[in-house]
């Protein structure tokens, strides 16, 4: 779930005290909090900004899904797809408030290839999807805090392309 956690698990597990090297790599995530908090709060604020470009990307690049027939055809099939992009957008604050990607695995890409065929949506759309909200939320954050947000993005892009 986090750092402190894993490593204070980890050492208890082997019953001794944390290394060095772990009590370090603890003071580096707790340094690096604020700009963790800087970072995610930046992306909460813009939630409706980051959606809506990420969507409007989309599905230019893919007008068939807004078109008749389309996965995102019609006011209620829209809105489902913003509804999963917000929810999407906040695993990765999930991450990047906790450095790590366990939320986001089992929050957000258990069952996902399941729930998203059950529902006749593609894996190969989702991908994209995913690929438009990283775009679109990067481009609101300068490079540092861009570098710190992408992995993340990447995660779950990454797990998508695997669930396909």
């Amino acid at each position: 779930m986090s750092v402190v956690r894993d490593l204070i698990l980890q050492a208890d597990d082997q019953l001794r005290y944390p290394t060095g090297g772990e009590l370090r790599s603890m003071a580096d995530y707790l340094n690096g909090g604020v700009r963790r908090l800087q970072v995610v709060k930046t992306l909460t604020d813009s939630e409706r900004k980051i959606v809506d470009q990420a969507a409007k990307r989309l599905f230019q690049l893919k007008p068939e899904y807004v078109a008749p027939g389309g996965n995102a055809y019609g006011q209620k099939q829209r809105a489902q797809c913003l509804r999963d992009y917000s929810w999407y957008l906040r695993l990765v604050t999930y991450g990047i408030l906790s450095s790590s990607t366990e939320l986001i695995q089992q929050i957000g890409l258990v069952g996902a290839r399941e729930m998203y065929n059950s529902l006749g949506v593609p894996m190969p759309g989702m991908v994209e999807a995913m690929r438009t909200l990283k775009e679109a939320a990067i481009d609101l954050l300068n490079s540092d805090d861009a570098a710190m947000a992408s992995p993340y993005f990447d995660f779950l892009i990454q797990g998508m392309q695997t669930s396909t």
